[in-house]
């Protein structure tokens, strides 16, 4: 054989072997320690944005339970500033699987029984994710994280090409009001290629008076605070005051008296994410973890953060992700090695959903009504106001709908882009305290359909 065709067949093998290297099948799970047999695949691995500075988003991709090559893909951000999408979004909320002691359990709900999930570690520092240069951790801000989350999707479709030309959906949750906005803009304005069709965001922070302000008559109206403390809590010290001034480190003394006030009346034994749920009790005693039990089999594992905090971090899960701890001696829900500019709070960012709109994205924004961190009256005030100012009419009016036979919440359409629903009972994480309402809710938005009236 003749030199040059060894080297066409050295180039050829070359070529393969590489696209082997990067294609998907390197990244693929056998299974995840402790659970049980699925038909579906599961995908979990790094995507180095800045081969430089040597920073690698990790995430965890999971094809829908039947027919994934029919449905649509659908990238998941949790919020925080810089909280886990794989711990929060994937194991306590919608992923397929919910870890309970030493195993997994399926999730009836999952939203991969609708949709292609990728839930993605951003920005890096925060869960698996990670950067060489520890320096990049204190400049963190909205802008970085969209290029490089955007970084991340070009990067993630040339290993995954087929899902390229797939209805293609961004969703996410809390700070993710700001995370998915600015992603999808980034989206449209970049030549990447892809069939975007629309963002879903719940109890999402997009304007920042707005939002924190409806706090006060969301507690005092749920009975937590009393009309006396309302009445300082919105005239003397308002919580966007209270927090611009923690956050500089500048608490004035009268705010201080209003929030020590507010946090009395509350009681540190209520959880602001979800008022009426009960919170996890410590396992100090056999008498709490018996009681941890029976609230578990009645209703939600109140506890399940804790159980995946403590799957995430056993090293033969990592091993099965193919994850590593860079620079950190454990996986968290939330970063403490990130600083993330927190003035980026203050930047609204509802406009950006008119801009989305105005380019024929579909935008859902939803809330769960139990959640008083991110309360739906500031929500629903905002979208009210955007759709005045887009000049979009009211194409469903304010209506409740239906899952099964139960109120699962209410909507208001605007037009055929815009609409916002809250989840009756739900928290602010709401797929996790209403699973089956939430799936209801995210496939009629995949599916373009208005959500569905009493029986």
């Amino acid at each position: 054989m003749r030199p040059l065709q060894w080297i066409l067949i050295f180039s050829i093998c070359a070529t393969l072997f590489l696209t082997t290297k990067a294609g998907p099948g390197a990244d693929k799970i056998t299974s995840l320690p402790g659970q049980p047999q699925v038909t579906f695949q599961q995908y979990s691995g790094y995507i180095t944005i800045d081969e430089k500075q040597k920073r690698a988003l990790f995430y965890y991709f999971v094809e829908a339970e039947t027919d994934p090559a029919s449905k649509p893909l659908v990238l998941w951000l949790n919020g925080g500033p810089g909280c886990s999408s794989i711990g929060a979004g994937a194991f306590v909320e919608h992923g397929p699987f919910r870890p309970s002691g030493d195993v997994l359990l399926k999730n009836e709900y999952s939203w991969n029984r609708g949709a292609n999930m990728l839930y993605l570690e951003s920005p890096a520092g925060v869960g698996f994710s990670y950067s060489a240069n520890k320096s990049f951790y204190s400049f963190i801000n909205d802008e970085i994280t969209a290029r490089d989350n955007l970084a991340f999707l070009e990067n993630w479709f040339k290993k995954f090409p087929e899902y390229r030309n797939r209805d293609f959906f961004i969703t996410g949750e809390s700070y993710a009001g700001h995370y998915v906005p600015q992603l999808a803009r980034l989206v449209i304005q970049s030549n990447m290629k892809s069939n975007f069709k629309g963002i879903a965001i719940g109890n999402p922070l997009l304007d920042f008076d707005t939002d924190f302000n409806s706090r006060a008559v969301y507690i005092w109206s749920h009975g937590l605070i009393s009309d006396s403390t309302f009445e300082m809590f919105t005239s003397v010290c308002n919580y966007s005051q209270i927090s611009r001034e923690m956050q500089n480190g500048t608490l004035t003394t009268v705010c201080s008296e209003v929030i020590r006030e507010v946090s009395r009346e509350v009681s540190r034994s209520i959880n602001a994410y979800d008022i009426t749920i009960d919170v996890c009790l410590s396992p100090i005693s056999a008498q709490s973890q018996l009681l941890n039990k029976m609230l578990q089999a009645e209703k939600l594992d109140v506890c399940v953060e804790d159980e995946t905090d403590k799957y995430l971090n056993r090293k033969d899960v990592q091993a099965a992700l193919r994850a590593q701890l860079v620079g950190v001696t454990e996986w968290t829900f939330c970063s403490d090695v990130i600083k993330y500019d927190v003035q980026n709070l203050e930047v609204p960012t509802i406009h950006i959903l008119g801009t989305l709109a105005k380019s024929g994205i579909r935008v859902l924004v939803y809330s769960g009504d139990q959640d008083s961190v991110i309360p739906l009256i500031g929500t629903r005030k905002l979208v009210n106001e955007l759709a005045k100012e887009l000049g979009l009419k009211t194409t469903v009016p304010y209506r409740a709908w239906f899952e099964g036979r139960q109120v699962a919440g209410w909507t208001q359409v605007y037009g055929d882009i815009l609409s916002f629903a809250t989840i009756r009972g739900a928290s602010h994480e709401a797929p996790f305290s209403q699973p089956e309402r939430s799936l209801v809710l995210f496939n009629g938005f995949l599916a373009g359909n208005p959500l569905p009236e009493e029986a």
